[in-house]
């Protein structure tokens, strides 16, 4: 199938202010584009990319003062099929892990994991290894935690979701991610474009999204513990240890958002 996808986002700046983009989908996810997927501006401003150290593709700018327009929009195809789910993946001993993963076993901004530890050791540690313990931990975080736009907090870490039981999909990511790792299995935080394909469509504004991946029997697997069933339609943007390595943008003075609009959707009868 094919999906198009985009988003329009404004800031308004009150200074020439420096900003670090992570807007341009995963280099793993380019080769199935369909068209251009270019960032682009509604002022003249000279953008650099780079790759950063987790991978993801980023870019560099200067924003002008005043209110900028930052946009893209472009299609996709996607093989139509839900998340795989790996229930025979096993867990490995951290003595067997590549070294690249060990740091999705620690702890970082807002996965504090040793506010948990001692939790999680006592909830799952009776689990089975592998992907039961995964699951385990998936089922706790959504039952735990209430989704509610309203009470969104960019401050709130995986304990604070923990304490507060309440918070929006990265909040759902931030504490599994933690418990897992708390149980020696690596996670890492995802963001990107998930559209209400094969679900019922929710009545709130789109947005981008948050989940996870795991890492079992040597590879990386999608994970989902808000929605906690496989999904259709994921487009990458970004993996990194949480929220703090993937933010959508992240500038270096004053800059007000005032424009947020993102799209993701199926196109009707595409094959």
């Amino acid at each position: 199938m094919k999906i198009r996808a985009g988003f329009h986002l404004a800031y308004e700046c009150q200074q020439a202010t420096p900003m670090l983009l992570v807007l341009n989908i995963h280099p793993s996810r380019r080769m199935d584009l369909l068209t251009e997927q270019v960032v682009i501006f509604d002022r003249p401003i000279e953008a650099w990319s780079y790759i950063d150290g987790f991978g993801n593709a980023c870019s560099r700018i200067v924003a002008p003062p005043g209110i900028t327009t930052i946009s893209t929009e472009f299609e996709i195809y996607d093989g139509g099929l839900p998340d795989p789910v790996p229930q025979h993946a096993f867990q490995h001993d951290i003595k067997d892990l590549p070294d690249e993963v060990l740091v999705y076993l620690l702890g970082s901004r807002y996965c504090d994991t040793d506010q948990l530890t001692d939790f999680a050791w006592k909830q799952f540690s009776s689990t089975p290894l592998g992907w039961p313990r995964v699951k385990a931990i998936l089922d706790f975080v959504h039952n735990h935690i209430t989704f509610d736009y309203q009470k969104a907090n960019p401050l709130r870490t995986a304990f604070g979701g923990y304490n507060d039981r309440v918070g929006v999909c990265r909040d759902f990511a931030h504490l599994a991610i933690t418990l897992c790792r708390c149980m020696n299995i690596p996670a890492r935080y995802c963001t990107g474009y998930l559209g209400d394909i094969g679900v019922p469509r929710d009545p709130n504004p789109m947005d981008f999204s948050a989940w996870f991946e795991v890492y079992l029997g040597g590879h990386w697997h999608t994970v989902d513990a808000r929605h906690n069933k496989a999904r259709i339609g994921r487009i990458l943007v970004a993996t990194g240890r949480d929220a703090t390595d993937v933010a959508l943008t992240t500038a270096f003075g004053p800059a007000t958002l005032s424009r947020f609009e993102v799209v993701t959707e199926e196109i009707p009868g595409a094959a």
